[in-house]
């Protein structure tokens, strides 16, 4: 293990030095509702026909004014399949209008904080628009989303302190609207009165960001080019030191890529400087030309110098 560990730590190392390295675009989502803010990482290396799919969903408007309709306490909150609409009556829920199902792509393991799709019983390609946040560690019993069905395909993990949203969703009191909403989270409902769009947790805004890297639990992760047809995905970490903020190369997270990266950064031989043009460090913050220099080539350690 150690050989292995060396070898790749040499090969990226060379890629810094000697060559241009480039970045892998990571897709983050975020979203706004009447509860709060999160973001989530789409895992396009991972899932890349599911990321398309919810993307499509996101760029056509689909999640706009859509509510999460399930809760179930420490198993799933459940959203993207119907929308809020008010009127005078109240609030209508209507259905989000599905487009072709997707082909499942499980390969991650549903654990707490990771999104999945939602899928018909006994159909593993049958997924659409609906998708779920896991609460728990949901892989094994009893629940077994990693077995059942063919696999929950996971495409996304909540960033940042986002979880915080769906632990307040989990403690909502829950409303039997009729299936499939039988278990809705409700805000402040008088079920003496029609419900309004207020009583829903509800999404007012979904923002796409496009960006080169990721910063999220002291990790910053993103993809170099190491020549000759070799691209590794690669994880810094931020460390303690006296030397200001810096981070340090994790051997132990080297994964090789099958396909050029894209949303290029930038390593210069003859500075030692890297640029990543854009990393989201939480809900509301994108910092731009980050760049790092390589402060200690031995220990492989980025010493952060500038960004805007």
């Amino acid at each position: 293990m150690s050989f292995i560990q060396n070898y790749a730590k040499a090969i990226v190392t060379a890629s810094l030095i000697f060559a241009p390295s480039m970045t892998q675009a990571k897709p983050v989502a975020c979203f706004n509702t009447n509860l709060g803010n999160f973001c989530m990482e789409l895992l396009e290396r991972q899932a890349p026909k599911t990321v398309v799919n919810f993307v499509n969903y996101i760029d056509s408007g689909a999640y706009l004014q859509s509510i999460f309709h399930r809760s179930v306490p420490g198993f799933v909150i459940q959203g993207g399949g119907f929308k809020v609409i008010k009127d005078d009556n109240g609030a209508t829920v209507t259905a989000v209008n599905a487009f072709d199902p997707v082909e499942n792509e499980f390969g991650i393991s549903n654990t707490r904080g990771t999104v999945a799709m939602a899928k018909l019983p006994e159909k593993p390609d049958s997924a659409t628009n609906q998708w779920f946040v896991n609460l728990s560690d949901n892989s094994g019993s009893p629940a077994f989303l990693d077995t059942q069905n063919g696999g929950f395909t996971v495409f996304g993990r909540i960033l940042y302190d986002g979880m915080a949203v769906f632990a307040a969703i989990e403690d909502l009191p829950r409303a039997n609207f009729g299936e499939p909403l039988s278990s809705t989270p409700t805000v402040n409902l008088d079920v003496t009165k029609p419900a309004e769009i207020e009583n829903f947790v509800w999404v007012s805004n979904v923002e796409l960001h496009d960006v080169t890297s990721v910063f999220n639990d002291n990790i910053l992760s993103f993809a170099v080019d190491a020549g000759n047809n070799g691209f590794f995905e690669v994880h810094l970490e931020l460390v303690v030191t006296d030397m200001g903020i810096v981070f340090e190369f994790d051997p132990d997270r080297v994964i090789s890529l099958s396909t050029a990266p894209a949303n290029m950064a930038t390593f210069s031989a003859q500075n030692r400087t890297l640029t990543i043009p854009s990393v989201i460090v939480n809900e509301t913050t994108l910092l731009n030309n980050v760049v790092l220099s390589l402060t200690d080539p031995a220990n492989l350690q980025f010493t952060l110098v500038s960004f805007e």
